[in-house]
């Protein structure tokens, strides 16, 4: 069961309406003479106005101050990573689990359909009475990571919000699996969607 904190960033499940999943990506550029910061598989990123992707670093909590990507035009996210290739200091080409700061001719492979279901995991307990809420990502686990599974190490905020409350997500379900995760558990696994305006897709605002 899901009592002890082990967060692993989005997981992509299944497609709205019960489709599965087919395991599809983009590739998606990060700057090629290098990008200063990890990225994990699990994490989300957004385009810049240079055409490159980096990594999305603000909650998602509201539109504004926290929205995707935080800054003045919160045009979104534009998908989650699954992997990535990159050239090393010997100058091979390497396909891992997460991109090391600062490689070149780095690549992510996203998952950029708005339609896609996550799985995630909370902070905290998320109760029956959330479906249907909004949730953010946790402060301080948006673009976590670790360098040694190459996994996020993301996590969602335990309390869900209102409808009259902006946020990333909207919680459609629970991973609810005895010896796994079930709903109340320590730290809830749910199943969540990228709200219109804050997926890159769905937002009118370009870049």
């Amino acid at each position: 069961m899901a009592s002890i904190a082990s967060p692993y960033g989005l997981k992509a499940v299944n497609l709205i309406g019960g489709l599965p999943y087919a395991g599809s990506t983009r590739s998606l550029l990060l700057n090629p003479a290098g990008y200063g910061t990890n990225i994990y598989t699990g994490s989300m990123v957004y385009v810049k106005a240079s055409g490159y992707v980096e990594i999305a670093t603000a909650t998602g909590a509201d539109a504004t101050t926290n929205g995707m990507p935080v800054g003045t035009a919160n045009t979104g996210i534009v998908g989650v990573c699954t992997g990535f290739s990159y050239t090393n200091s010997q100058g091979q080409t390497i396909f891992g689990q997460y991109y090391p700061a600062n490689s070149l001719n780095g690549v992510a492979y996203v998952v950029d359909d708005p339609n896609v279901v996550f799985q995630v995991q909370s902070a905290g307990t998320v109760a029956q009475s959330a479906l249907g809420l909004n949730i953010a990502m946790s402060v301080g686990a948006v673009s976590t990571g670790s360098a040694t599974t190459g996994n996020s190490t993301g996590s969602v905020v335990a309390g869900a919000s209102g409808s009259t409350t902006t946020a990333v997500f909207r919680i459609i379900g629970f991973v609810d699996m005895q010896g796994i995760s079930v709903v109340g558990d320590a730290f809830t696994d749910i199943l969540v969607k990228v709200n219109p305006g804050y997926h890159s897709y769905t937002n009118a605002v370009g870049l």
